[in-house]
């Protein structure tokens, strides 16, 4: 597998791809005055307690208060791969234990405003280097899900934890995946930086007000070779000497066996055009994905979850109708785990592959899905596939999908994605017609309309029209206007 990183610099806004053989997996944007939030830190002030929620809402300085869950105070439950926290008790205390009106908290955001709602928050502080997570309120060593290798897992956590134990330092740790096979040097370096981060941290908390930004993640450019740059990676390409310069030297400082592999772009051709990821990305934002085989999927974000839809197309395939649907499915898995990654779907999905009646094949299909997932650093659960033959499935949400950062509702239709058509608007500019006669006197009606409605009228509902004025005893009058949407119209007495 030959991966490529991305990176292309504007003057206010900074883009990211990641490259595998070729065709795009993951997409970053971050712009001047829209930039995430995830792994910041702020004072925050609690605003408003809730009980029945069991949630607080703080003030941290944003146009919407964070959402403070009591589950997000205490330490949470053990789950497999979370070895690192600890267990918490059998019931949720009342958060007004835990809380009051007017407390200043350090906070952690985990999940970016998305829509209407705030900022997600933490007290859980995680401090993240290039192979370790520093949990200052955590107590043990836990090895990333990723790294399978239950020696290399071994090796990691005895080295973390032997190193914990001569600092003498408190908190716990979590092994990211960049760690593996790294040596003792270079956890060490890692672990003495994020102590002095974290007591850093400490001090400008401190002195920060409530309601302002204590600290703040890397920016986009570095942080996405923090996260994604590793051996399988053979290359990193960036469009912009200013950004070079600040790249170098963050490997220089904390990975310089990979300072070599940063090249500037100097190609005519804009770097994301050249490798095709200006086209992906106009494609995410469509509904319709092809696939190679003829079939296609259908992508509806909403604002409760996201449909997909798998159909055939034209694909006619193999021998029988059994094994052309499981083909087709197969290929959609594929291409399904990698659109939730370049478009950022999170949250409820649901997957309507086409119906096999064969369990094997279905099993096949969940284990395909699993795998095309594997490489997805969001966390993902699958659930079986359901009595309708739907699979329903999470992916961890953070940030805000493609279509919303890149996007807004269309004003034309405010967001529905459909408008009246010209026969409806006509009916109901009969319907007002009526009521505003009734209502007021006037010698005539003056119709304000989009030119498909007004040409309805004039040529289709003609006649109605012409009885309509008989009825009402006045003449009406059409005026096309063109900057009114199609089932804008305006009725006025003249």
């Amino acid at each position: 597998m030959t991966v490529e990183i991305l990176v292309n610099a504007a003057p206010r806004e900074i883009r990211a791809a990641v490259v595998e053989n070729g065709v795009l997996q993951e997409v970053f944007i971050e712009r001047v005055n829209r930039k995430g939030l995830v792994s910041n830190l702020y004072k925050g002030r609690v605003s408003r307690v809730l009980p029945g929620m069991q949630a607080a809402f703080l003030d941290i300085g944003l146009a919407r208060t964070g959402f403070l869950h009591v589950a997000d105070i205490l330490a949470p439950k053990l789950a497999p791969g979370d070895e690192h926290l600890a267990p918490a008790p059998e019931t949720e205390p009342d958060i007004r234990a835990l809380v009051r009106e007017g407390d200043d908290l350090l906070v952690q955001v985990v999940k970016d405003p998305l829509g209407t709602k705030g900022a997600r928050l933490s007290t859980h502080i995680a401090l993240p280097s290039r192979f370790l997570v520093y949990m200052p309120r955590g107590a043990k060593v836990g090895v990333s899900a990723r790294i399978e290798e239950e020696a290399e897992r071994s090796r990691l956590r005895e080295l973390i934890a032997g190193l914990a134990r001569e600092g003498g330092g408190k908190g716990g740790y979590i092994v990211r995946t960049a760690a593996m096979g790294a040596p003792l040097e270079a956890l060490h370096a890692d672990m003495v930086y994020l102590e002095r981060l974290w007591a850093h941290v400490r001090e400008q908390s401190l002195a920060t007000p409530a309601g302002n930004l204590v600290h703040e993640d890397l920016p986009l450019s570095t942080r996405v070779l923090r996260d994604e740059l590793g051996p399988q990676v053979r290359r990193v390409l960036v469009d912009s000497t200013v950004e070079l310069a600040r790249m170098q030297a963050f490997t220089r400082a904390f990975m310089p066996e990979f300072a070599d592999s940063i090249e500037l772009h100097t190609g005519p051709r804009p770097i994301f055009d050249l490798h095709g990821v200006e086209e992906e990305i106009a494609r995410a934002l469509e509904q319709k994905v092809q696939l190679k085989s003829g079939g296609y999927l259908v992508i509806q974000q909403t604002e409760a979850m996201t449909t997909v839809d798998v159909n055939t197309g034209g694909y006619v395939g193999y021998r029988n109708l059994e094994e052309t649907i499981f083909r087709t499915n197969l290929e959609a898995a594929v291409a399904v785990a990698r659109q939730l990654r370049v478009r950022n779907l999170g949250g409820i999905i649901i997957i309507d592959f086409i119906d096999m009646q064969d369990d094997e094949h279905r099993r096949a299909l969940i284990a395909a899905l699993e795998e095309a997932l594997a490489s997805d650093r969001s966390q993902t659960h699958i659930a079986n596939i359901s009595p309708l033959g739907l699979v329903e499935m999470t992916r961890k949400r953070t940030r805000e999908s493609l279509e919303h950062l890149l996007c807004s509702p269309c004003p034309q239709c405010a967001g529905r994605g459909f408008v009246r058509t010209a026969e409806t608007v006509c009916h109901e500019v009969f319907r007002e017609l009526v009521r505003q006669s009734r209502q007021f006197q006037s010698q005539e009606l003056l119709v304000l309309a989009h030119q498909d409605v007004v040409d309805r009228l004039l040529e289709e509902e003609a006649p109605v029209l012409a009885e309509l004025e008989t009825q009402l005893g006045r003449p009406i009058r059409l005026q096309a206007e063109p900057l009114y949407g199609i089932d804008q119209y305006d009725v006025v007495l003249a």
